[in-house]
Formats: C-alpha cells, structure tokens, sequence
C-alpha cells in the first residue's frame, strides 16, 4: 500500500512537509497545495520557495497547479520541469467558491466540453508526466460517469479521486459507488482520497476495495502524523514523537514569520486537526484559539501534552 499527503492551501507547504518528513517517514509521495500563475506566467516567490529543491530534500514531492488555461499549464509546466521535477498534479477538486466562480479546481467540472479541450492541449504539448486529483463532479454524482471517459482518453500518470461534489464540500460522506464504478471503468491507475481519519476508517475501506493500493490522507494524517505508521505497522501513538513534530513545526515558522501572531494563525489552524485525536480536548483548543501571544500557546499546548492521551481507533 502507498500512501501520500494532500494538498492544504496554507498548512502543506515546506515546512508543514520537512517535519513530517523527519518524524513521520511514511509518506510515498507528497503533494504542494496548488500553484496559480500570474497574468503574465511567473510564479509567486512563495510558490518557488514552496516547490524549490532546496526546500523538499530527501522527500518526493508533485507540484499541483490549479488553472483552466492550456497555456498557462504549459509555461508553467516548463518553468516547473526546470527545477528538476518529472510529474505534475492538475487540479480539478478544490471546492473553495472563489476558485469555483473562476472555473477552475471542481468548477472547471462543469465544462466538460472545455475540459476536454484543455486536456487534449496539455497532453499534446507535454513536457511532464500529468496526474490529476479530481471530484466527481460539481453539482451531481452522476456527472463523473462523463467525466471518466474524458480522463480515459488520456494517458494519466494517476487519477486521484475524491468521490465528493463540490456542493458537498467536505459534508456528507464520499460516493463510494461512484468511486466502484470508476475503479471498473478507469483506464488510468487509481488512487482513493476521501475521510481515511481512523484505523477503522481504513479497515472498512481496505475491505470493501481490496483491490486499490494507493490512499491520499489528508485531515486524517493532519490530525495524526502517526495514522500511516499505525495503519502499516499497528504502531500505538507516541506522544513524544508527536510533541518533537509540532515542536519543529512550530519552530520552523518562527524563523521565517513575523510577527508572533502570523505564527500563531499558523499553529492554530493546525490545532483545528490535530485536536481532535486528544481525549477532553475541547478546552484546550478553545484555549489555543484564543491565545494571543506565544507564551500562553506554549502553556497551553505543554498543558495539553501532559494531561491528556492520543485516541486513533
């Protein structure tokens, strides 16, 4: 079984990445949250420190780009090559309505005439490998089943599949009929990516579909790093372990933000996920949001650490 880390615009960047990548070396392949080019096809200097060698040693990493335009794709797609990478990921699944009222990510779904035509253009003009990570659609199901035989005609590295609507956002529970249709009918190798947060998450889903061998985590692993480790090796939680990751995490941030409150939003949109798997944590991330300097984030989280346990089941 492979596994990989999703996309989260704001969360998954170098940082996020290097962290995991020391405390939690399980990860097959990871992806950066999505890049936009520029009118003018440059990249953002966030993006090109996000994506730079440099920055992601030892890890193998799949810029994401999130556009409708062929051209821009293309251009980007080369300026990526650039720095050494082989493979990039469209796409064609972020909900955000901002990015939707643009027509692209899920919103790009509904033009299927479009999509057809941009993906025949890139694919024409490759100059790497193209994966794409997808809904099934953006305002029904049934939508994917047209969807698929677009994706069929082309040869995909991978087909990631998040069997959500964008009107579901991340509500409701993922098609998995949806997803066993495509699993027959996909000409492309498959990857599921879809509400894996527990060891009985997986098992359920290792049941039905035994037959799929590569997973993206996303909530899951933010709220545990360990869910991977756990899921191959029945390891139990280390808190220690989980305690030297956020400590680096948070660490890291403090060298390159400023001032303490942008490293503070940092941590405490982290601590919405990794909360979660803590018994009794309701009071201490109630604690954490309101934390407006470091000093009392830092006794809150030692408070958390200390008095309560991990829960993954």
């Amino acid at each position: 079984m492979k596994f990989y880390l999703a996309p989260l615009e704001g969360i998954t960047g170098y940082i996020y990445r290097n962290a995991f990548h020391t405390y939690y070396d399980q990860v097959d392949k990871y992806f950066s949250p999505f890049i936009t080019t520029n009118s003018d096809l440059a990249f953002k200097n966030k993006d090109i420190k996000d994506i730079h060698p440099d920055n992601n040693k030892g890890m193998v990493l799949i810029p994401q780009l999130l556009t409708n335009n062929a051209n821009s794709f293309i251009s980007a797609s080369e300026k990526i090559k650039q720095y050494g990478y082989h493979e990039i990921n469209l796409n064609l699944g972020c909900p955000s309505g901002t990015v939707v009222s643009k027509n692209k990510g899920s919103g790009f779904l509904a033009l299927r005439e479009e999509l057809d035509r941009f993906l025949e253009e890139i694919f024409e003009k490759s100059v790497t490998e193209i994966s794409i990570k997808t809904r099934i659609g953006k305002e029904q199901p049934e939508e994917f089943y047209e969807l698929l035989q677009i994706y069929n005609k082309y040869p995909l590295k991978e087909l990631i599949i998040h069997p959500r609507i964008q009107k579901d956002f991340y509500k409701n529970k993922p098609n998995l009929t949806v997803f066993a249709d495509a699993l027959k009918t996909s000409k492309n190798p498959v990857c599921y990516n879809g509400d894996i947060f527990t060891l009985k998450d997986f098992k359920e889903f290792n049941q039905r579909f035994p037959e799929v061998d590569t997973l993206m985590l996303g909530r899951g692993l933010l709220a545990y790093p360990g869910l991977i480790a756990a899921i191959k090796e029945n390891k139990q939680p280390d808190k220690e372990v989980f305690r030297q990751f956020h400590d680096r995490v948070y660490e890291d941030y403090r060298k390159v933000l400023a001032p303490d409150r942008n490293v503070l939003f940092k941590m405490k949109e982290l601590w919405i996920y990794m909360s979660t798997v803590f018994t009794d944590y309701e009071k201490y991330l109630k604690k954490i949001k309101k934390s407006e300097q470091l000093d009392s984030y830092e006794e809150t989280v030692e408070k958390l650490f200390r008095e309560q346990e991990i829960v993954i089941e």
